[in-house]
């Protein structure tokens, strides 16, 4: 009979009859490859190679670990102040040149709206501990007044939605500059720290004007209204699609896109603030979620959508940033 270390050379170059009382033992055909790769595979492995990894053990190796919430950062604030401009205030959703802040996206109670102070708190205490200090027709020059106000009552979680009204003038040349608009941003920021500072800050972006200009110029009744002086920079002469008006429109979008990226900046400087990544600007407004009184702020509809979007910001387990993990 061969010697043990002989056996896997012998096997694994031809599975053939093994000599001896085994060839005698084991007359069926369909045994002996089994006992040749039984011998293969466990006495030497090696013999015809490692055994692969099971999809079971690659998922647990590749998979990365959890990644660690940031520690300053509290998803479940209890308390709420909200400043900025008219759609905080929930103008023309609920009547024509009107706020009507029992539908605002912040800190509203209509049940339609589920405002971000209702998801968050709850409607009791949405009605005890949330303030819309917002004033419609603010530009960025009154938010330091506005974030003063909102210090005062020591707020676990201030939201932000300005700028619209410093791109929405009477002209082009009238628009607020950025490096302005930055500096009035930076300054509110730091008024709130004086008085609250570890108060949270979500931060929304200016909503896309010219997607609004093309949604609602359709509409011969928001078309009318417009003609009031509404946003005049962009909704003025709404049908010209004539060069100067296309190179008008144009101004006010860069405008636009250039405060968003001054918002983004200055409250990725702050380590209480989060910005809500362009969401309110890339949101696609259509007519149903539009004002039905001046097709161009947001409705009852719109006005739930901008809470939706806040509050998914505002509740996201988000990793710390290298620095304060």
């Amino acid at each position: 009979m061969p010697r043990l270390r002989d056996l896997p050379t012998r096997i694994c170059r031809r599975p053939g009859p093994v000599p001896g009382r085994v060839r005698t033992r084991f007359r069926a055909t369909a045994v002996r490859p089994a006992v040749a790769a039984l011998l293969c595979g466990t006495v030497l492995a090696g013999c015809a190679g490692p055994p692969e990894r099971g999809p079971e053990r690659d998922r647990s190796a590749s998979s990365a670990p959890s990644p660690v919430p940031d520690p300053l950062w509290d998803r479940s604030p209890s308390s709420l102040a909200a400043v900025g401009d008219s759609i905080t205030r929930g103008y023309d959703a609920c009547g024509l040149l009107a706020d009507c802040p029992e539908v605002s996206w912040a800190t509203g109670s209509d049940p339609a709206v589920d405002s971000l102070a209702v998801r968050l708190l709850g409607a009791k205490g949405a009605a005890a501990r949330s303030w819309n200090l917002a004033r419609s027709g603010a530009r960025m020059a009154e938010l330091p007044a506005q974030m003063e106000r909102a210090a005062a009552r020591k707020p676990a979680l201030v939201t932000v939605m300005a700028g619209a009204n410093d791109a929405c003038r009477s002209s082009t040349a009238a628009m607020t500059p950025v490096a302005e608009f930055r500096t009035g941003f930076a300054e509110a920021l730091r008024r709130l720290r004086a008085t609250a500072p570890t108060a949270q800050v979500y931060v929304a972006s200016v909503p896309d004007l010219k997607r609004l200009w093309s949604e609602g110029r359709e509409n011969p009744v928001g078309k009318q209204v417009w003609k009031l002086g509404l946003c005049a920079s962009m909704l003025g002469d709404a049908d010209d699609l004539g060069p100067a008006a296309e190179r008008r429109r144009a101004l006010v979008d860069a405008r636009v896109r250039a405060y968003n990226a001054a918002l983004r900046e200055v409250c990725a400087a702050d380590e209480r603030c989060r910005y809500d990544d362009g969401a309110v600007f890339a949101y696609r407004f259509t007519g149903e979620q539009l004002s039905p009184w001046d097709w161009f702020h947001p409705g009852r509809d719109g006005q739930g959508r901008l809470a939706a979007l806040a509050h998914r910001i505002v509740t996201d387990a988000r990793p710390a940033p290298p620095g304060r993990r």
